[in-house]
């Protein structure tokens, strides 16, 4: 981009002194195409410096008569069909020589649309990069509604832009709002419109997502998506995204998609209410949104049930595969072919009728999320598969612990007890300090299970930390049960405070002589 005050001086060179579009891109120290531009935009036709006859010349005719039928025909194809029939030059020449020729498009003019209050809202997606969730790299969407009146803003991110995550969201705004408009005007996603098929009386009949008509009828609004490849029809929310992005997004510091999505709340109901509204700058944008509120359709006694729905199957292993993660289940269930049942925050895996396993919901990827029941009633029955189930523990526990038993295998060290030691390690102090004195060990070359306390112990000792203190109670029920009376120390505060005041007093009584004492108690001569 160039300033203004550089536009005006191109355009004064070129109608006042009649300089050439290469002359005044030598001299201002632009490009000539950007001089072309800004003389095209001011509508004047750059003087033409071609006037010896060029090899296109006779192939120009055949050329217009193609762009009148395909206006949008790109020049790389016109390229390849005037070649066949003997044009010699090369495709930049002739891609820049077409360029010239091509029919300008009439700009289109548009009327400004004015809509009542609690009539329309326009919604939309917007890309805002990516965010790393543990191992897996997801892209961070952003959910915007835009209430047409008001321009009053609904902002929530997802990882995902799935139909859970599309239903999630209106749920979400909707509430947000206290009511729902009566339209909602959409973009063509797949979420919203499966196909548009022309027929024979209505030039455009649109085949709306099934679910999607299901959702808009618990909310009793009506789903309008715009006009293929019209992004105009839903301005409104298409400059909230802009906004979005400049006066929100940019250089937003958060810690996870939790923080930010509370971050976004706080911003929409404070800065983003309090701006001006563009339709009336003496108001605020909080105060057009008070006044459309109470027209907005009631919401629903219970919200719509957002949950994703698939067929899982299970192999030999107690687990299923959803959304890049394992979930375990019962090992009755090996082999079998399961239901999930999933919303942003739960995973549940029914068996027919029966729910068998719920899991929070994890977004990272190649995670293994268990409950403890699940594989204690398989080690029950399998007493051979602990050590591997041991070594599988570390392995997603602590990466490093792989290598850690190459190395430790090539020396040849008891692999056994070294595994318990570790598993101990693990129980006591977690994965993380765990991993890293893993990672310390292997850069001092040890694969021995003192180093990698050792190393435990200085990592707790750098952060300050005292060591935690294992509790390991017997499996004697008597004792795993057993109920301790608390009991007041009112009366051993009080033990503390007279031993207090009996040292104090203690202090001014003179020592006694270093004689001896009798049985009775008086004293006996001194010694000699």
């Amino acid at each position: 981009m160039i300033s203004h005050e550089l536009e005006t001086e191109i355009l004064r060179l070129h109608v006042v002194e009649h300089w050439p579009v290469g002359t005044i891109a030598l001299q201002v120290g632009v490009h000539h195409a950007t001089v072309e531009r800004v003389l095209r935009q001011k509508g004047v036709r750059p003087q033409t410096t071609y006037l010896r006859s060029s090899m296109i010349d006779p192939y120009v005719p055949f050329i217009l008569e193609e762009l009148k039928r395909y206006p949008r025909l790109c020049a790389s194809r016109l390229y390849q069909m005037v070649h066949t029939r003997g044009y010699p030059g090369g495709p930049d020449h002739f891609r820049a020589m077409v360029a010239r020729i091509r029919p300008r498009r009439i700009p289109e003019a548009y009327l400004r649309l004015r809509t009542l209050p609690g009539e329309q809202c326009q919604v939309d997606w917007g890309h805002f990069g990516k965010i790393t969730v543990g191992k897996a790299v997801r892209k961070l969407m952003g959910f915007v509604i835009t209430l047409s009146y008001s321009r009053y803003i609904f902002l929530r991110y997802y990882l995902d832009a799935d139909m859970s995550a599309w239903q999630d969201a209106h749920v979400r705004a909707f509430n947000f709002f206290g009511g729902v408009p009566h339209k909602c005007l959409y973009d063509n996603l797949r979420s919203a419109v499966l196909e548009r098929m022309p027929l024979p009386d209505t030039p455009d009949a649109i085949r709306f997502n099934p679910k999607f008509l299901e959702f808009a009828a618990w909310y009793h609004f009506g789903p309008r998506p715009v006009g293929v490849r019209r992004g105009n029809e839903k301005g409104r929310v298409e400059r909230a995204i802009r906004y979005i992005r400049d006066n929100f997004f940019a250089a937003r510091k958060f810690t996870d998609i939790d923080d930010l999505n509370a971050q976004a709340i706080e911003w929409c109901t404070t800065w983003s209410a309090d701006r001006k509204c563009p339709e009336d700058d003496s108001k605020l944008v909080r105060e057009f949104y008070e006044a459309e509120k109470p027209l907005l359709i009631p919401l629903p006694d219970e919200p719509f049930p957002v949950q994703v729905r698939e067929q899982v199957s299970t192999h030999k292993t107690p687990y299923i595969r959803f959304d890049l993660n394992d979930y375990s289940v019962p090992h009755t269930q090996v082999q079998r072919t399961l239901e999930v049942l999933a919303n942003r925050e739960t995973v549940r895996i029914f068996d027919g009728t029966e729910v068998i396993a719920t899991h929070t919901r994890s977004f990272d990827r190649h995670q293994q999320i268990e409950r403890p029941e699940h594989i204690q009633e398989l080690l029950n029955r399998k007493r051979a598969a602990r050590e591997h189930r041991a070594i599988d523990r570390l392995h997603y526990a602590a990466p490093s612990a792989a290598p850690f038993f190459e190395l430790a295998a090539c020396r040849g060290a008891h692999l056994g007890s070294l595994t318990r030691g570790l598993i101990e390690l693990l129980d006591i102090h977690g994965s993380a300090p765990l991993e890293a004195a893993l990672q310390a060990a292997l850069a001092e070359d040890s694969a021995h299970l003192a180093a990698v306390r050792h190393f435990v112990d200085v990592h707790q000792a750098q952060r300050r930390q005292s060591p935690p203190v294992p509790i390991t109670l017997p499996d004697d029920p008597r004792v795993r049960d057993l109920t301790v009376r608390t009991h007041n120390l009112a009366a051993y505060a009080a033990l503390t405070t007279l031993e207090t005041s009996n040292d104090s007093h203690n202090d001014t009584i003179d020592p006694p002589s270093t004689g001896s004492t009798d049985a009775d108690g008086s004293d006996g001569p001194a010694a000699s």
